[in-house]
C-alpha cells in the first residue's frame, strides 16, 4: 500500500502527469521534455527526480545524457501504466504534448536520414555480397519461434533491425550498442513503429550491464566479426542467458575478402562451424546444427545454442575451477595424513 500511495502522490501534479504521458510513448531526455512542455531545465529535472524516486520512471545514463521511460517491471511500472491509461486522449494539454512529441520525432527523422545517407554506401556494399536480407530475417525469426520468449537482448543492435523484426514475438526487448548515433537511429525507428515495449541502451558487449540469468533469448546479428575476442563476447552473452534460454549468432562463414578488414573494419574474416561450437561449449552452452544461407560471395550462417535447462549455476568458469582445485588439494592432503 505504501508503494501505491508514494506513486499516486508523485503523479498528482499536472506537469508530472504530462511527463508520464509522454514517457509512455517514447524514451526522452530532459532537453526533449523542456522543448515539448516549454518549461525550464531545473524545473523539469526536479519533476523527473520525484518520478524516478517513486519508481514511476526509469532513468538510464548514456555519457552526458540521461534518458527517461516508464519502468519495465515492479509495482511502480503497474501504477504508471494504470495512470497513463486513464489519461483521456481528448484532453487538450495531453493532445498538444503528443503533437509536439511528433514534431520532435520529425527532427529525429531528419538526423536519422542524414546518418543513413552518410553510411548508405558502406551498408549497400556489404548487403550486395550476401544473400537477400529477407531470407536472413526469416531464418532468424524461424530460429527463435520454437518456444515462447518473454525477454530478448539484442547485442550490437545498431539501428534496431532485430528489435523491429522480433517485436511482435516478445513482450519485452532490449538492444545495446556502443554508438550513441546508432542508438538515436534505433530510438526513432522504435518510436515510429510504436514498439513501446522495446528499448535501447548504450553498453559494451564485453561487459553487459545486466545480472546473470536475465534473458530468455540473446541475439548477435552481424556483430561478432567486429569483436577483438569473440569467445569472450559469447561467454558474456551466455552469462545473462537463463537456463533453457537460446543464443543465436548471425554472421559470415569463413571467407577471404581481405578488403572488408581495411574498408569496413572487420576484425574477423568470418567464422567456422567448429570454431563457434567450441566457443559455445566453453561458455556452457549446447550448440545446435548451424544453418548456412548461400548466395553471393559471402555465406551467412546462423549458429544457435541453448543453455541447459537444469543449469542453475552462474556461467563463470574461472571461480569454479579455482574452487575445484582447492577442493582437490584438500582431499589429497587428507588422504596422505590418513
Amino acid at each position: 500500500m505504501d508503494e501505491i500511495l508514494k506513486g499516486l502522490r508523485a503523479a498528482a501534479e499536472p506537469t508530472r502527469l504530462r511527463i508520464l504521458g509522454l514517457c509512455a510513448h517514447a524514451e526522452l531526455t530532459v532537453s526533449d521534455l523542456c522543448d515539448i512542455l516549454g518549461q525550464s531545465q531545473p524545473r523539469i529535472s526536479r519533476h523527473l527526480k520525484l518520478l524516478v524516486e517513486a519508481n514511476l520512471l526509469q532513468r538510464n545514463q548514456e555519457g552526458p545524457w540521461a534518458w527517461y521511460r516508464l519502468p519495465e517491471g515492479g509495482a511502480g511500472s503497474e501504477i504508471a501504466r494504470l495512470i497513463v491509461d486513464l489519461l483521456p486522449p481528448e484532453d487538450r494539454r495531453h493532445a498538444t504534448d503528443l503533437r509536439r512529441l511528433q514534431s520532435i520525432s520529425e527532427g529525429w527523422a531528419t538526423r536519422v536520414a542524414d546518418y543513413f545517407r552518410h553510411h548508405a554506401g558502406d551498408w549497400e556494399h556489404i548487403r550486395a555480397l550476401h544473400t537477400d536480407q529477407e531470407r536472413v530475417d526469416k531464418a532468424l525469426t524461424d530460429a527463435l519461434s520454437g518456444r515462447p520468449i518473454d525477454s530478448l537482448l539484442d547485442i550490437g543492435t545498431g539501428a534496431g533491425h532485430v528489435l523491429l523484426l522480433l517485436a511482435g514475438q516478445v513482450p519485452a526487448a532490449i538492444g545495446i550498442d556502443r554508438s550513441r548515433e546508432m542508438l538515436q537511429v534505433a530510438r526513432h525507428n522504435l518510436f515510429r513503429a510504436g514498439h513501446r515495449h522495446c528499448q535501447v541502451r548504450q553498453a559494451d558487449m564485453m561487459a553487459l550491464p545486466f545480472d546473470k540469468d536475465n534473458f530468455a533469448a540473446v541475439t548477435l546479428n552481424m556483430v561478432l566479426h567486429f569483436a577483438d575476442r569473440p569467445d569472450a563476447v559469447l561467454a558474456e552473452a551466455a552469462r545473462v542467458l537463463r537456463p533453457g534460454g537460446q543464443l543465436v549468432v548471425v554472421d559470415f562463414a569463413t571467407h577471404d575478402l581481405v578488403a572488408l578488414r581495411e574498408e569496413q573494419a572487420h576484425r574477423w574474416l568470418g567464422f567456422g562451424d567448429n570454431q563457434i561450437a567450441d566457443w559455445y561449449r566453453k561458455a556452457g552452452l549446447v550448440p545446435s546444427r548451424p544453418r548456412h544461407l548461400t548466395g553471393g560471395e559471402l555465406t551467412v550462417v546462423l549458429w544457435s545454442a541453448r543453455r541447459p535447462a537444469n543449469d542453475t549455476a552462474a556461467i563463470d568458469s574461472a571461480p569454479s575451477k579455482k574452487r575445484s582445485t582447492k577442493s582437490t588439494k584438500t582431499d589429497t592432503a587428507k588422504r596422505r595424513r590418513a
